[in-house]
């Protein structure tokens, strides 16, 4: 830490490290700096160190000018300490989003990321000119583990079904219907949100931001798949609860981006659930072996809910969203 100059009278004990929540980094505060360092893992994307940590900073960067993220306010290179490098961003001081009532926060959170004005150049954050196909195309990556992973015959079934009507584009709208591309946070689970005293709520986790479609990220933060993610969330929502949510996040942000998201909802409600599904396929074949170091607590609560979620009758409740 003491590599940056601002940061070379810090003492080592004013480094504490945080509880455990993710799968893929450690944070350590920064004891009266308000900072927090975000210390990889591994990549979720397979990136080598260098590349992960300059898209990060680059992501928590676009991000700022939302008022929802953490500043960036350092990087740290790769070296002996820290193979994987780190990045220092400002401490949000809040607590973990209580559902349903936290959902319109989450919702103005995400809003204010989808509308901001496009950069002039994307690179080097992701910028897929069609943004459900390429959604499609990681589903499909990723489908390869639902045949490893130990799956009942009418569970497999239901997937296979699933994965059938998704390349079959059954619900997406006419080949004309605008497709609207802005930031999106992706690893948009409410676990990865902060509540703060007045009741704002602020995205933590901007690994993976990039430029996309926003019915994927307004799916990714209600779906069940993803409000049981987080054991500290842990809740189910009501259908009123989601509409609720959408009604929040469309008041929020121009109408003609309302507009253009709307036919575009159970479509990406149902890949969303697919890339998170087949995912947590991986995690049932690989486990904790994905994320070296875990606590047994945080394991056990994702091999339990990779259980769950694989099993024919959640599969069954969840696809009632879009049937």
């Amino acid at each position: 830490m003491t590599r940056l100059p601002r940061l070379s009278d810090l003492p080592a004990d004013a480094l504490e490290p945080m509880p455990l929540k993710g799968v893929a980094h450690d944070h350590v505060r920064l004891r009266g700096r308000r900072l927090v360092a975000r210390i990889p893992r591994w990549s979720q994307l397979g990136l080598a160190p260098w590349t992960a940590l300059e898209r990060q900073a680059a992501a928590f960067q676009r991000a700022e000018p939302s008022g929802h993220t953490p500043r960036f306010a350092g990087l740290l290179p790769p070296g002996d300490g820290l193979p994987l490098g780190a990045l220092l961003v400002g401490e949000v001081e809040g607590r973990a989003p209580r559902l349903p009532d936290d959902m319109p926060a989450i919702a103005r959170a995400l809003a204010a990321l989808h509308r901001m004005a496009p950069p002039d150049f994307y690179e080097p954050l992701p910028a897929p000119p069609d943004p459900v196909a390429a959604l499609l195309a990681q589903v499909e990556r990723q489908a390869e583990w639902f045949d490893h992973a130990v799956l009942t015959a009418d569970a497999r079934a239901l997937i296979a079904a699933e994965l059938d009507a998704a390349r079959a584009g059954d619900l997406n709208p006419p080949p004309d219907t605008p497709m609207p591309l802005t930031a999106v946070g992706v690893d948009v689970h409410p676990g990865n949100f902060l509540i703060d005293g007045h009741g704002k709520a602020w995205f933590t986790d901007l690994e993976k931001l990039q430029y996309g479609h926003p019915a994927s990220d307004l799916a990714h933060a209600s779906l069940y798949t993803s409000t049981k993610w987080d054991p500290a969330v842990n809740a189910v929502l009501a259908p009123a609860d989601v509409a609720t949510f959408l009604d929040a996040w469309a008041l929020a942000v121009p109408g003609d981006l309302a507009g253009e998201v709307q036919p575009w909802l159970r479509p990406l409600r149902r890949l969303t659930w697919l890339r998170t599904l087949s995912w947590m396929a991986r995690w049932a074949v690989e486990g904790a072996a994905l994320s070296p170091g875990m606590p047994e607590p945080l394991r056990a609560h994702m091999d339990a809910h990779a259980a769950d979620i694989l099993r024919a009758e959640r599969i069954g409740q969840v696809r009632r969203d879009w049937a």
